[in-house]
């Protein structure tokens, strides 16, 4: 009954109406953490987003369906065609995901998070990118997986040229590289090498220019085949973090680390519009609409937002009041802003259930590490014998969880100061307490 339901759900998206509204501002929540990327289907105008929660949502209008699998946060998705999707995870993996069926194949073999994915232009291959210093080309028919190898640091993103006979990758070591990825024997060339890390790639029609945005705030146009800068719109912002473009109507959008999003008229190379997307926290994710009338955006809040491209002016940026770990410092006690810094991205403070990436804290003194129903914990947390307390709390942000837990899927982190560990320890007590013992 679920795969019928999955595929009815999925087969209704030609005959519906467009997915949202143009020219309306909109908001797509439900995701239980920040969103990391974006992906927009050619065909049927739905978006796909990937979160910090573990988690892809399908979006058509505001109604999200979910696809669950990844053992960590998701990070970048494509579309295949109308009823295949790719993702790719911090849990250095992708999932191919048959959204008629929601059946999942995972594909492994990576040593490091899939930072970007892409599709050849036959839809034969896919191409991932990834923070283990390689690029992986997995054939889509079946067998096993190529990896490119050559740059110095992690690969940030990848790009089939036009006719698929040339791939292009940036990385953190400062190069964007031309590949003959089906002639092995063929060395990458370094197309620049700008010295600072290179975060994203764009190939425009025809494979006539690259845009490319850095850590430093670089964003510049050159052509390919020599280097050469044609356009440089660097600005006092950084580092660029997302790239778009819409070749319909010649759009290049630029999303940065202070919440901006750059529009780029690429017939004139002229700033169309340079708009403040984010209240607070930076651009992650962009992604177009077909027709090009909106631009949906994703960054540390747990929201997609798109505008209008034609009255981005217009909008006040997003607003990030409602989201608890993004208010204000001084609104808080030391325990509360421990907990908001530490924890609060991955962890709610509410009765199950949850969409964020790690189990429920409510109830949590007392309460055997591993155990609320229906979370996928590591293997070293089932069955483990921690009871949560003061003293097993204190000792995990004391020692960190890669040396409290070896093995266990918390991020490293610490909180040094005794005194701010208790805070955060009284503020817990309050804020997970059950219902029935607050009373």
């Amino acid at each position: 009954m679920r795969a019928l339901a999955i595929a009815l759900w999925c087969l209704g998206l030609a005959a519906m109406t467009p997915p949202l509204a143009a020219q309306e501002f909109t908001t797509l929540k439900g995701h239980g953490g920040p969103i990391m990327g974006l992906a927009v289907n050619d065909q049927t105008g739905q978006v796909a987003s990937a979160s910090f929660d573990n988690s892809v949502g399908l979006w058509q209008g505001r109604a999200p369906h979910w696809l669950e699998g990844h053992r960590a946060a998701v990070i970048s998705l494509e579309y295949l065609d109308e009823t295949r999707l790719v993702s790719g995870g911090d849990d250095f993996a992708l999932m191919i995901w048959d959204m008629q069926t929601g059946t999942q194949t995972r594909l492994e073999g990576h040593k490091g998070k899939i930072a970007a994915l892409d599709i050849s232009p036959d839809g034969q291959w896919i191409a991932s990118a990834s923070w283990d210093g390689s690029i992986g080309i997995w054939p889509l028919a079946g067998g096993a997986p190529r990896f490119l190898t050559g740059h110095d640091a992690a690969v940030t993103d990848v790009m089939f040229g036009q006719t698929g006979a040339l791939l292009y990758s940036s990385s953190s070591d400062g190069t964007v590289r031309e590949w003959h990825w089906q002639e092995p024997q063929v060395r990458p060339r370094v197309v620049i090498n700008q010295g600072f890390g290179v975060n994203r790639i764009i190939l425009g029609p025809d494979d006539t220019w690259l845009a490319y945005g850095a850590v430093d705030g670089a964003t510049r146009v050159i052509r390919p085949e020599t280097g050469a800068t044609l356009a440089d719109f660097t600005l006092d912002r950084r580092p660029i973090l997302a790239l778009a473009h819409d070749p319909g109507r010649g759009q290049l959008a630029a999303g940065d680390g202070h919440g901006y999003i750059m529009v780029i008229d690429t017939d004139d190379w002229q700033i169309e519009r340079d708009f403040r997307a984010m209240q607070r926290g930076p651009v992650w994710a962009l992604q177009f609409s077909p027709d090009g009338e909106m631009i949906y955006a994703g960054g540390l809040n747990d929201v997609v937002y798109g505008w209008p491209v034609a009255l981005l002016s217009e909008y006040d940026p997003a607003v990030a009041s409602e989201h608890s770990f993004l208010r204000a410092p001084r609104e808080m006690g030391n325990g509360e802003r421990q907990f908001m810094r530490k924890c609060s991205i991955c962890h709610a403070l509410t009765p199950p259930p949850s969409r964020k990436a790690g189990p429920t804290l409510y109830g949590v003194f007392g309460r055997p590490a591993g155990t609320v129903p229906g979370y996928a914990y590591s293997e070293i947390l089932t069955g483990s014998d921690i009871i949560w307390s003061d003293d097993t709390i204190d000792a995990l942000f004391d020692l960190g969880p890669d040396h409290y837990i070896p093995g266990s899927k918390m991020p490293m982190q610490r909180i040094t100061a005794a005194q701010d560990r208790q805070d955060m320890i009284d503020y817990l007590r309050d804020a997970t307490a059950k219902q029935e013992n607050r009373e």
